[in-house]
């Protein structure tokens, strides 16, 4: 069996937010989830992480339907819980209730166990003109490259 890695970013929120803090969590997932996410077949993107019950959950990230499963296959915008350790929870839970402050996920992956791992962050919401400022820096690092190749 051939050692792939599964990298799956969400370039949209480094672009929409400005991202404070960085945790790893765990995610509850199905036998079919896994697999799905194992062949690449997740996107990040719209989905965002909230409180419920003093458990985060990640909600939006469509993992596709797998291929071979047949009765047993999930639902593809399903609820999924996020493992985070109390200590973790409770740091984020304050946070969140500061104003203009959520979480976001950034970037899904397996570990070298064979654990689907969500990497979240604590973000702030950027206006306009910072995004603007991002796109400016992004084409000026383009034009530099394009510069030392020459």
């Amino acid at each position: 069996m051939s050692k792939q890695k599964i990298n799956i970013k969400n370039k949209r929120a480094s672009f929409d937010y400005e991202l404070i803090e960085r945790f790893v969590a765990g995610i509850v997932l199905y036998g079919t989830e896994i697999k799905s996410i194992r062949e690449g077949k997740v996107s990040l993107n719209d989905s965002y992480c909230a409180f419920a019950n003093n458990e985060l959950w990640v909600y939006n990230m469509h993992i596709a339907a797998y291929r071979l499963g047949t009765f047993y296959n999930h639902e593809t915008l399903r609820v999924r819980k996020l493992l985070l350790t109390k200590k973790e929870l409770r740091r984020l839970q304050r946070s969140v209730k500061e104003d203009g402050l959520t979480i976001v996920p950034t970037f899904l992956f397996i570990n070298d166990k064979g654990y689907a791992k969500l990497e979240i962050a604590l973000a702030r919401g950027k206006k306009l003109y910072d995004k603007r400022q991002s796109l400016k820096e992004s084409d000026d690092k383009r034009e530099i490259a394009r510069a030392f190749k020459r």
